[in-house]
C-alpha cells in the first residue's frame, strides 16, 4: 500500500460535536418548539383539511421562494467564513460573515413586504385556521432569525477584534450551529405552508 493511500491519523478533537454545550441546549429548546408546532399543525390539517387543501394558493409564493433562497445563500457564506478562519483567514472570514448578514437582514425585509401584501389581500389572521397556523409558524421563525441576525454581528465584532483563530473559534462555530438550525427549520416551514396542498 502506498503511503498517499494510507488513512490520516484521526484525534479525539476529529470526533468532537461543533460548537458547544450551551448552544446546542438553545438549539434543543428551538427544535422541541418548532416539533410541537408542526405536531400542532398538522392536528389542525387533519381536523380542517379544505383550509389547508385551499390555503398556500392565498400566499405569495415568490416571498416564500425569496426567503428560502435568502437562508440557504446566508447559510452557505457563514460556513464560508467558519472555514475561512479554520485556516485563519481573519480578513476573508469577516468578508464572507458580512456578505451573511446582507443576505440575512433580507428575511425580515422580505416579511415585511409579505406581511403588507398578505394584508391588502385579506390575510389578516382572522381566526381562519390556516392563516393562524402559517402566522404562528411564521413570525416564531422570523423571531429566532431576529436573534441569528444579532448573533451574526456579535460574532463579527468578535472576529473583527481577534477573539478568534485556527485554534479557538468555538463561538464562530456554535452561531454557524444556530443558524443552520434556523435555516433548517425555514426549509420545513417552506413546503408545508407554501407548497403543500
Amino acid at each position: 500500500m502506498h503511503a498517499a493511500t494510507l488513512p490520516l491519523p484521526t484525534t479525539p478533537a476529529d470526533h468532537r460535536i461543533p460548537g458547544n454545550t450551551g448552544i446546542w441546549v438553545g438549539i434543543y429548546c428551538e427544535l422541541t418548539e418548532f416539533a410541537l408546532m408542526f405536531l400542532v399543525y398538522f392536528v389542525a390539517r387533519a381536523h380542517h383539511p379544505e383550509a389547508f387543501h385551499t390555503g398556500p394558493q392565498q400566499l405569495s409564493t415568490a416571498a416564500g421562494v425569496a426567503n428560502t433562497l435568502i437562508m440557504l445563500t446566508s447559510s452557505y457564506f457563514v460556513a464560508r467564513a467558519l472555514f475561512a478562519m479554520r485556516h485563519d483567514h481573519t480578513r476573508r472570514c469577516l468578508r464572507w460573515m458580512v456578505l451573511a448578514f446582507a443576505t440575512g437582514i433580507g428575511y425580515p425585509v422580505v416579511k415585511y413586504f409579505e406581511l403588507r401584501w398578505n394584508i391588502a389581500h385579506g390575510l389578516s389572521g382572522n381566526g381562519e385556521v390556516f392563516q393562524m397556523a402559517y402566522y404562528y409558524l411564521t413570525f416564531n421563525h422570523l423571531v429566532h432569525v431576529g436573534w441569528g441576525l444579532l448573533g451574526m454581528l456579535w460574532v463579527m465584532a468578535r472576529a473583527a477584534t481577534g477573539a478568534y483563530s485556527s485554534k479557538d473559534y468555538a463561538g464562530l462555530e456554535a452561531f454557524a450551529c444556530y443558524w443552520h438550525a434556523t435555516d433548517l427549520i425555514w426549509l420545513m416551514i417552506f413546503p408545508l405552508l407554501y407548497v403543500l396542498q
